[in-house]
């Protein structure tokens, strides 16, 4: 049990991190509120390399603890669904044995993307940030796949 703990305590931390890091990285270009997904590398390692209820754990973990740490109710709303949706998309691909983890994480950050679309169109009461589906799946794909790729990479812990 008390491995388990530790290891759920390195990847949050891990992650808490990694969204840090992404605050402090600015892309001239990128959509308003568009990161580069760092903290996913987190969350398809726990779901890969651990479990699917491992990986919920750590990502909401890390969703309520960043969301206090350095944001807000909306922050939290976004970030939430953002890691709801993913997650739950990853997990089902996952589950089939048809998807390797880059597939997954392509999935994952495309699904991200749309689930916080969908919170924005919600908040905002417009469906013309529709326009800007076909960007957020060209970078969800993109960032997705370099994550996939790393995490493929990296072994186990132990």
């Amino acid at each position: 049990m008390g491995k388990r703990i530790a290891r759920y305590a390195l990847l949050v931390s891990l992650a808490m991190v990694l969204s840090w890091l992404e605050s402090l990285i600015v892309f001239p270009g990128l959509l308003p509120g568009m990161k580069v997904g760092l903290t996913n590398l987190v969350v398809v390692f726990a779901l890969y390399r651990m479990s699917p209820r491992d990986a919920a754990a750590v990502s909401l973990a890390r969703v309520a603890l960043v969301s206090l740490t350095f944001g807000n109710a909306y922050s939290f709303a976004y970030s939430l669904a953002g890691a709801v949706l993913s997650l739950a998309v990853m997990t089902g691909l996952k589950r089939t044995g048809r998807f390797s983890i880059l597939g997954a994480s392509i999935a994952g950050g495309v699904c991200h993307n749309l689930g916080q679309l969908g919170v924005a169109m919600a908040v905002l009461g417009t469906a013309r940030l529709g326009g800007y589906l076909p960007w957020l799946m060209a970078a969800g794909t993109a960032v997705g796949a370099a994550g996939g790729v790393i995490v493929d990479r990296v072994r186990p812990l132990p």
